[in-house]
Order: C-alpha cells, then structure tokens, then sequence
C-alpha cells in the first residue's frame, strides 16, 4: 500500500515539474499575441514626386490630386509643374539630373520618348479618349461628316503630334485626299479661336476646352460639327482614339515601386472625381491654370472623355492607334510601335 503511494507521489510530482518546464518555456497568456502575431507591415509613409502636368485636356484629370496635395491629404507629396508645352516635359524627363519623375503628355510623345532613350521611359496610365473637334462658324450647318470637308481650308492646331495625325487619318479613311482634297494651315489656337468668333474662317479644328471657349464666346455663331472621337469610333478598326499618358522615368519607377502604386491611386480617384463633379472640378482646373476659367472647364469636362486605363489594359487600349500612326509617319511615334516595355504593369 504504501508503495502505490509513493508510486502516485512521484508520478504527481512529475507531472509538476512537467507543467512547470512548458509555462517557463511559455511564458505568454493566451490573451497574448506571440512575436510573429504581433509583426504587421510598415505602413508606406509616401515620398516626395516631382510632377509635370500638361496644361489643356491632359491635365484635367489630375486637377484633384493637385488639391488634395496641397492641403496634405495625399500620401506622396507632389512637387508639381504645369506645363504648356509637351517639350518642356520632354526635356524635363530627358534632362542629366531628371527634373521630373512622373508627367502627363501626349500619347504619341510617351511612345516617342521610349523609342528614343532606348526604354528609359513607362507609361504608367492612359488617359483622355479624343478631345477634337471640327466647328463651323457664321452659323452654318453644311458640315455633317468628314465627307463634307472636301474643298474646305481647315485651321488647325497640333502641327507634326496627335491633332495633325488624327485629322490626317479621319480624311484618308473617308475618302479624301489631305494633301489635295483640303488645305490645313496650322495656327495657334488663340489665333483660330478669334478668327473663327469673328467670322474670318469658317472651319477650324480645335482641341477641349479651347473649342469650348470658341462656342460660348461667339454666341451662337460657331458650333460643334463634329467630334472626331465619334469619327474614329466610326471607323470601327479596333483601334481607341487615346491622346495622353501619364509616363515616368524608369529608374524611378525602379527605385520607388510604391511611391509609383500610391499615385496610381490617387491620380485614378482624381480622374472620377473630375468626371463626377464637373462644377467643383471646374473651379479646381481654373485655379491651377489648366483652363481658362471655372466656366469653361465646367462645360469641357464633360468632352474631354476622361478616362484611367492602367497595367495589363493599356495595350489593347492603346496599340491599336500606335499602329496607325505608324502606318501614317513612323516618325510620329519614335520610329516603331513601342513594344511590350513600355507599360508599367505591376
């Protein structure tokens, strides 16, 4: 008896010790989270993007990131320029010590600035589908189709980049000389805009809002005859009429992976808010200097055809026009459709 006594004893002490040596080799509660539980990932603090905005249609949809920046409401923080010229933005992403990282251009401008650093540049997104416009002025209604511009002097602007290839195309594929069946002669489009208001011309090609402007300001007089977005869809060749680009340097795009993610972000919530609230956009994009005044922009958003298209969506949205272009001046985009290395595609 006394020895199946002594027997329990040991076994229960045992059993002590045995509970002891797991509460010191696990010291934590089970209300405590263990070191692996408790590690979360570093949330991304943002950095500083030196941003280039185009004036003009390009640039509108950014106009709500640029507000949002400037109160502190972004996660990077954007040092920004507003461009007028695609030129500017070209040197400035060319330039030794890169004086911008992110900039919105023209759609063939990024496939020419790839083509010719030999793949330094990424288009990150894709933006305005088509922003031209053939008016009529005198009040006049003779021009209902592309067909109806044979023999007319057309005023344009866009020499040698996206307006002067699309308006090319459209008269080709409807059957008209460009060369021979119209006479285009380039101008600036403050010039045009005047010349139209007053009457001296009678057709002209403009691009949002100046087109815009050109219609209010005359009163009646001019009016809208075609949009050459619906021209293009109504070649129905595949291709998507998308005239600007938000590219980036690719060393940047590189180096700063989510300084490039959380602008996507806030640049794609900046287009549908612009697209959403034309009124309180419009005020936005006058203050930045990106239209002329609240009231035009308010009335040109909604023909900008605002648009984000990014990653794997940007080739079969864009290429298609590339190869247009091509086939028109290969020069218009570098000397060959870009390949694949082009789009950022996360």
């Amino acid at each position: 008896m006394k020895r199946r006594n002594v027997i329990a004893m040991l076994m229960a002490v045992a059993l002590s010790v045995g509970l002891m040596g797991c509460s010191a080799a696990n010291p934590k509660t089970s209300s405590e989270a263990t070191p692996s539980a408790q590690t979360t990932e570093e949330v991304f603090q943002g950095e500083t993007v030196r941003l280039a905005v185009l004036s003009g249609p390009t640039g509108i949809g950014a106009a709500k990131l640029l507000s949002d920046s400037d109160k502190g409401e972004t996660v990077n923080d954007y040092k920004y320029t507003i461009a007028s010229d695609n030129n500017e933005l070209v040197a400035g992403l060319t330039a030794a010590d890169g004086e911008y990282d992110i900039a919105m251009v023209a759609s063939n401008v990024a496939a020419n600035l790839y083509n010719k650093t030999e793949g330094d540049i990424r288009i990150l997104a894709l933006g305005t589908q088509g922003v031209l416009h053939i008016l009529e002025s005198n009040g006049g209604t003779a021009i209902q189709s592309m067909a109806d511009l044979k023999g007319k002097t057309i005023y344009a602007t866009g020499q040698g980049a996206n307006p002067e290839y699309i308006l090319r195309h459209l008269l080709t594929e409807n059957g008209l000389n460009p060369d021979q069946d119209v006479e285009i002669v380039f101008a600036d489009p403050t010039e045009i805009s005047a010349k139209l208001i007053s009457g001296e011309i009678e057709t002209a090609m403009l691009p949002v809002p100046a087109a815009t402007a050109a219609i209010a300001q005359s009163k009646g007089s001019v009016r809208d005859a075609i949009d050459l977005t619906r021209a293009w869809n109504d070649l129905d060749n595949g291709s998507q009429l998308i005239m600007s680009a938000v590219v980036a340097r690719a060393d940047f795009v590189e180096e700063h992976p989510q300084a490039v993610d959380a602008f996507l972000k806030e640049y794609e919530a900046s287009v549908n808010y612009v697209k959403d609230n034309a009124q309180e956009a419009g005020q936005l994009v006058a203050d930045f200097g990106i239209a002329p005044s609240a009231a035009i922009a308010q009335q040109a958003i909604p023909q900008c055809n605002l648009v984000f298209v990014s990653g794997a969506d940007m080739k079969p949205a864009i290429n298609g026009y590339y190869e247009v272009l091509d086939s028109i001046d290969p020069t218009s985009v570098g000397g060959a459709v870009p390949d694949d290395g082009i789009y950022y595609v996360p």
